[in-house]
């Protein structure tokens, strides 16, 4: 097993004394990352924020690697942004204000919007572990993952209508494709709290449990997705991410022209050997 703590330490002491922020563990080709900033509610700070997306991208690339679960520590799943971490901006000359048209629009797709990215584009399926609230970017790191577990006492908030502002992190690419334009107005307009049972039931999130289940869950999920076919569930993934913003017939060609590419994959050579042979499939993950 293998353990790693945040390589980059945050702009401010954590609340949480000497504890790392986040961390990695790397266990039977599970790499679990951990938000732990219980007492501020696990709000993520712009290094969290990188730290994540290099670790995402890092199991993208590591082949021993064959599942990510997404997890944190203390009652709340994550509580959005850590606004009180955001850093100065640049120098300005004498009477430019702060910020000009752009700033904003810059700093979202240079963070939140590249967190978001990083789940959806990491080559290996991604497990939200939901024990308690997520609410804003927090919400929407769930949202991203390919599966999402929680637990009854978990609950999902689009808060950004409660502040007076527009839902961010692509909530609005997000929810639509999830739950459909209707409900998605009404999660976004109303910022009303949704209980982890009505997500399940919308359709928001995979699967709601018990609380004292919730890790052996997520942990028998994960071990599934590690012993699977890799290779395929990345295809797979990629092809589904793709499927409401391209055309009928330019996803039939991107489709075929995946499983034309991966049908000569060592684990597609076990999984037809494995049904001949009449014996249980050993998929490597390449």
């Amino acid at each position: 097993m293998t353990t790693v703590a945040s390589p980059t330490p945050p702009a401010e002491p954590t609340p949480d004394g000497d504890a790392p922020d986040i961390t990695l563990t790397v266990l039977d080709g599970i790499a679990t990352i951990t938000l732990n900033r219980p007492r501020a509610g696990n709000a993520i700070t712009a290094a969290q924020r990188e730290t994540l997306i290099g670790w995402l991208d890092q199991a993208s690339a590591d082949v021993s690697i064959r599942c990510v679960v997404l997890g944190a520590t203390g009652r709340h799943f994550c509580t959005g942004a850590d606004l009180r971490q955001s850093g100065p901006g640049p120098d300005r000359p004498e009477g430019v204000p702060e910020p000009v048209v752009g700033d904003i629009r810059r700093r979202m797709l240079r963070g939140t919007h590249r967190l978001i990215h990083a789940v959806l584009d990491c080559e290996k399926p991604v497990i939200a572990a939901v024990g308690g609230a997520a609410a804003g970017i927090g919400a929407h790191l769930a949202f991203a993952c390919d599966i999402v577990i929680a637990s009854h006492e978990a609950k999902f908030i689009e808060v950004f209508a409660r502040r007076g502002l527009v839902v961010d992190g692509l909530g609005t690419w997000l929810l639509p494709r999830l739950i459909g334009l209707a409900r998605a107005r009404e999660l976004a307009l109303l910022a009303e709290d949704v209980s982890a049972r009505r997500a399940e039931q919308i359709g928001l999130i995979t699967r709601a449990v018990p609380a004292d289940v919730l890790d052996a869950t997520v942990a028998d999920l994960a071990a599934k997705l590690a012993a699977g076919p890799t290779r395929a569930h990345s295809a797979s993934k990629w092809l589904l991410n793709r499927s409401l913003d391209v055309d009928r017939h330019t996803h039939a060609q991107e489709e075929a022209w995946v499983v034309e590419l991966l049908s000569g994959s060592v684990d597609a050579t076990e999984g037809v050997a494995s049904y001949v042979e009449r014996r249980p499939t050993h998929f490597l993950g390449f």
